[in-house]
Parts: C-alpha cells; structure tokens; sequence
C-alpha cells in the first residue's frame, strides 16, 4: 500500500474519531407492548404439534434435530405458509441475499393473510436494509423492531462501527439468539442466522449447523423469552430510527421489487442425515415424527447488555448454566463450537473432569475453516494445555468437511463448524445460539435449549463419528510439547501434519498483534 493510501486511512479514521462523539441515538420513544397468542393449541398447527403428545402431566416436549440446511430452511417457510395467527422472529444476523429476501417475503405474505409478524433483529449487521426494513413495517399486520441499534444508520457497516465509537461499550454488546415461532405452536432455535452461508447456498464457504423444531411446553417458555427481549427497554421500533413510508401501491410495488431476487423452496433428499423425512411433508400429513423429552429453556436476559460486572454479567447465563450441566457428568462431556475459548478456568474443569474419568471430547473449527483467525488464535494459546490434560480435541477442515456428504452437498464451496452443541453423557443435549468463549459468556444475549433425551442424544451422536466429520484429530508429538494434526483419507488412512493446516507467518504475526491489545472476552 503506498504512502499517500495510508494517510488517506489515518486522516478518514481520525476523522471518524472526531464524528464518533457526536454520534447518539435519539431520546427513546413510548413503545407499545404485545405478547404471544395464547390460542397456539387451537390453531391447526398447534393441533397437528399435539398429536402422539404423552400425556400433560409428562410435561415432555417434541423435538426433532434439523441437521441439513436446505431441510432447516424449508421447515421455516412451511411454517410460515401455515401460520394462521402469529409469527415471531428473532435474529442476530438476517441478510438481503436470496435466502434472506425469501424468508423476508414469506414473512410479508403471511401478514398479508392477518397474521400478526414481530420481526426483532440485532442492529450490527444491518446496514443498507433499512428501505427494505421500513418498506417491510409499514405493511399491515408487519412489526419490526431493531436490539441495541447504531446511532449511525447509513453508510457500510465499518463506517457506522467507526462513528459508533464513542459508545463502544454498549455497541460492543450484541443479541447473538435466533429464534423462530409459528402460531405459538412450533418453534425453530439452534445455531443458524438467516444468510445463504447457513443453509448450503454460498459459492465460497458453508456452515455446517444445527437447529431444533420443537414442540409442546417448550414452546410458550420460547415465546416468553421473545417477548422479554421484544418489549425490553434495550429495543427501539424501526419507525422511531427511520422515516416509515406510506403504505401504497407504488411502495408495495418498490417492495416486490426489492423481494425479486429471493430463492424458491430449497431442493432437498427424501430423507435426511438421520432418515428422517422433510418436515413439509410431515406437515402435508399432519403428524410431525417427534422425539418426547424433557427440555428446558435456557435464555439470557436483555438486560445482559447493561451489566457492567463481568461476573454478575456471567451469573445464572445461558454459559454458566450449559458449564454447570457439563460438569455434572459422569462418563462423557462432547463439546461442539465453532469458537472455543476455554480461557483458565476452562482448562481447569477440563483437566479436573480427566482425573474424574470423565472423557472430555472438543470439536471446532481448524484455522483453514474458521471465519475468525483472532478467535482460533485465543483459542490456540489454550490448546496445548488442553491436549496434556487429557483432552481429546478435533478441529474441522475447510475441505476434509466437503467429503462427508451426510454433512451436505457443499459443491464447490468449502465446510465451515458453526453448530453450538454439548451432549452430557449420551443423554442430555444443549443445542442453542451459545459460543464456548467469553463473549457469549458475559458480553452476547444467548438462547438454547437443554434437553434430557437419551434417544434426541443418539440421534446427535450419530452425526458425529469422529474420524468420518472431515476433522483432524490433534495429537502431541513424541516431544510431549508440539501440536500434530492427523488427517484421516477416505480409504482409512491417515497421514500426520505437523504444520498447522492453513497457517502463514503474515496472518500469525497479525493476529498475535491484536491479542495483545484485546481482552479475551472481546474476541
């Protein structure tokens, strides 16, 4: 980069320095209140969610694992087209691309039928929506409201952070749940934004994820937590941060116009990964094939955001509650995330649990997956400890991911973890929005949902024979003091790297550069 193009950058960030301290959301406005449908069971999908129910004093709800994501992607947009009285939806990320513009137009369709539609999604990725956002409230029947927004709204993403310096604090502070709920009957919570990269459509690189369709007493427990975080205080209506135009035709057809580019219904297998069929279809039968467990909600507190303790901000969290039923175990702890920072005190429990018996098993992301090198660079401070203590450890490869075809049709593109799971001795399951570091520990919101299931465990750990996932398996070398990598072939083989997989000095000595400056917990 020349001379002059560094300048450039010093002057428009100095600049930005300046403009940040005059960046401020504006006095909030009286924001009227709603709360779910209480006639979920009355409804035809609340009839067709009950059906092969035990009986009410179980108090069991249906599960059923949606591992694949074109089959993940069409359960929503089969709910949707059902919805007879209500729609609540809840996300942390929510593109404009062809996956997003579809989920976008079922959920205008459907208020155009009378069904009510809350849309609440995080504010730190949503710049340039804010025409198809006002566009989209000011239909009938159509709520959209923006958590934690950005006093900035126009301009790219990095200019609205730049200028949103001055309160980095609470900017710093996302709701990081995805949560979608259908008549107040069916619920769909897990891992996955609504993106291209989350349901098998990006050219370039595909999560690899996992949500849960639920159904039963969880289900009203989910829409509590929605309505917490639609009517907290943390919230703005997108009307009170934008201009809402006119509900015309000429809007609507600007709408249709903005809509045009949204993907049809995903092609899927007869069966999944699992075998099970699709959930249209189950829908079209009118029986969903569930899985009865005891679930129990785990959700954070909007109010999460404000508490500037890092500890009371930990206290009774969706993490400390998940760490909890982890370090319960006896036998058997397998965690699953895409960013792992175990930070000491993880080590620690880890090391201890070892010395119990109990076998501790890590999957995430190898450095030529991940989408954050400064995480993994976090979490590879840690790694070694880990494998002396005893910790058995994978991390998924970019490509090693694409051979496994249980794990999706990824084309030409290749395979990225972003699955949020841990299982507690083949029975008990947390699936949800959760990282395992510190960010979703004291900074993010989280939801998820902890499950005593032996069979919905069996399910999961059919999804994850180790040495078929496309992951290395992390070894100490005969030293006792270096990382080894070993890569299993198809035809049962294996082969040992002792260089990190997708490693390079620039893009090391850039992210230990950084490490030096952030906290942990900020990663």
């Amino acid at each position: 980069m020349s001379a002059a193009s560094w300048c450039a950058r010093l002057v428009l960030a100095g600049l930005a320095l300046v403009l940040a301290g005059c960046a401020a959301l504006p006095a909030p406005t009286p924001m009227p209140k709603s709360f779910a449908d209480a006639a979920g069971p009355t409804t035809p999908l609340g009839r067709i969610a009950a059906v092969g129910a035990p009986p009410a004093s179980q108090s069991l709800s249906g599960l059923r694992l949606l591992p694949e994501g074109p089959s993940a992607f069409n359960a929503r947009i089969a709910l949707a087209r059902r919805a007879t009285r209500s729609i609540d939806a809840q996300y942390y990320i929510l593109q404009d691309d062809p996956v997003g513009l579809a989920f976008l137009r079922e959920l205008r369709d459907a208020a155009g039928r009378g069904v009510r539609v809350r849309l609440l999604v995080d504010d730190l990725y949503t710049a340039g929506k804010d025409d198809l956002f006002a566009l989209l409230a000011a239909q009938p029947n159509f709520e959209l409201r923006l958590f934690n927004p950005l006093a900035v709204r126009s301009g790219p993403q990095a200019l609205r952070l730049a200028l949103s310096l001055g309160d980095a604090r609470r900017v710093n502070r996302r709701m990081h749940n995805k949560l979608f709920v259908v008549d107040n009957s069916f619920a769909i919570t897990g891992g996955r934004n609504i993106a291209d990269e989350y349901f098998m459509r990006s050219d370039r690189a595909n999560f690899i994820d996992m949500d849960v369709l639920a159904a039963g007493p969880v289900v009203p427990e989910l829409s509590a937590t929605f309505d917490d975080y639609w009517n907290s205080a943390q919230v703005r209506v997108l009307g009170s941060m934008v201009m809402l135009p006119a509900d015309t035709p000429v809007n609507r057809e600007r709408l249709d116009r903005l809509l045009h580019g949204a993907v049809a219904a995903l092609p899927e297998p007869a069966v999944d990964a699992l075998g099970q069929t699709p959930v249209t279809t189950e829908l079209d039968a009118g029986r969903i094939a569930w899985i009865w467990g005891d679930a129990r909600v785990l959700a954070d507190t909007p109010k999460k955001i404000t508490i500037e303790d890092a500890e009371a901000s930990f206290a009774d969290s969706v993490t400390q509650r998940t760490v909890a039923a982890m370090w319960g175990a006896s036998s058997e702890v397998v965690m699953v995330s895409p960013y792992f920072i175990p930070g000491n005190d993880g080590v620690a429990l880890m090391k201890e649990g070892v010395e119990r018996g109990v076998r501790m098993i890590v999957i995430t992301n190898a450095l030529d997956a991940t989408d954050e090198s400064l995480v993994y660079a976090g979490y590879a401070r840690y790694r070694l400890r880990m494998l002396k203590a005893g910790v058995k450890m994978y991390e998924l490869g970019a490509k090693l991911a694409t051979r496994d075809k249980q794990l999706g049709d990824f084309r030409s593109s290749s395979g990225r973890l972003h699955a949020k799971l841990a299982m507690v001795d083949r029975r008990r399951l947390f699936i949800g929005s959760m990282n395992l570091d510190g960010r979703s520990a004291r900074l993010n919101t989280e939801v998820g949902l902890l499950v005593d299931s032996p069979a919905l465990a069996a399910q999961f750990d059919k999804l994850i024979p180790l040495r078929s996932l496309g992951a290395y398996a992390l070894e100490l070398d005969a030293t006792g003091e270096r990382v080894q990598w070993i890569e299993y072939e198809p035809d049962g083989s294996s082969r040992t790297l002792s260089a990190e997989p997708g490693a390079s000095w620039l893009g090391g000595l850039k992210d230990w550069l950084l490490l030096m400056l952030l906290p942990e917990d900020m990663l």
